[in-house]
């Protein structure tokens, strides 16, 4: 349980790092250093850690066996700043996850290469080295399809903002205003459903990773 909860918490503060150092970079990129300004266009966790999302959820989640899934305290940015308007905030959302997923396509590759156990069965052998790997392919698969609900302040309802009407943006910045409320209330409301839908859809994308690694 020990070595459960340390590699947690251990890839937790990796992939969130470079999940909101990401937001930072490409708002950076698109015109915007609201995130540089702040200090937050950074590699150090301590700049983005938020104790319940970060570090209590994900451990809670971990001792329970359901898929891990967290966040970390947003990374600032002005959508009225970054070049392409509703698309530039988007791409500036979807950084973030979009890198999660990468680093789960890589891990899963990695596993395939050194040849740990058989990846379908997501039964993983392999010691340390294989048990690292797979909380990496995991938790960053859990940060990926958490983060891309489309529901605010959540990464994924950027694209909603991108390609919504006017009378349905004010509505979403209506429940945005709520911030980490909103994220609280669906765990807690909604944790049982929210895990299930979340493991079929990271089978569905491991299945995917599968049938590209040949495995």
């Amino acid at each position: 349980m020990v070595m459960t909860i340390a590699i947690t918490i251990g890839v937790v503060l990796v992939s969130m790092t470079v999940h909101e150092a990401m937001h930072g970079f490409v708002a950076y990129w698109l015109g915007d250093d609201t995130a540089k300004d702040e200090g937050r266009l950074t590699l150090n966790p301590i700049k983005h850690i938020d104790p319940f999302l970060t570090i209590l959820l994900p451990v809670m989640l971990a001792i329970v066996g359901g898929p891990i899934f967290g966040g970390a305290k947003p990374v600032p940015f002005n959508p009225n700043r970054v070049r392409y308007d509703e698309w530039g905030a988007a791409l500036v959302a979807l950084a973030g996850p979009l890198t999660n997923l990468l680093i789960a396509f890589v891990s899963f590759g990695l596993m395939v290469a050194l040849g740990y156990g058989q990846v379908n069965a997501l039964m993983l052998g392999g010691g340390i080295v294989g048990t690292i790997l797979q909380y990496f392919v995991f938790i960053n698969l859990g940060f990926f399809v958490f983060n891309m609900l489309p529901i605010p302040p959540l990464d994924g309802s950027r694209v909603l903002y991108a390609l919504a009407p006017d009378f349905v943006r004010r509505g979403m910045e209506a429940i945005e205003q709520a911030g980490l409320l909103v994220v609280f209330a669906l765990v807690l409301l909604a944790g049982s459903l929210l895990g299930q839908v979340m493991q079929a859809l990271m089978q569905f994308i491991l299945q995917g990773f599968a049938a590209v690694y040949g495995v």
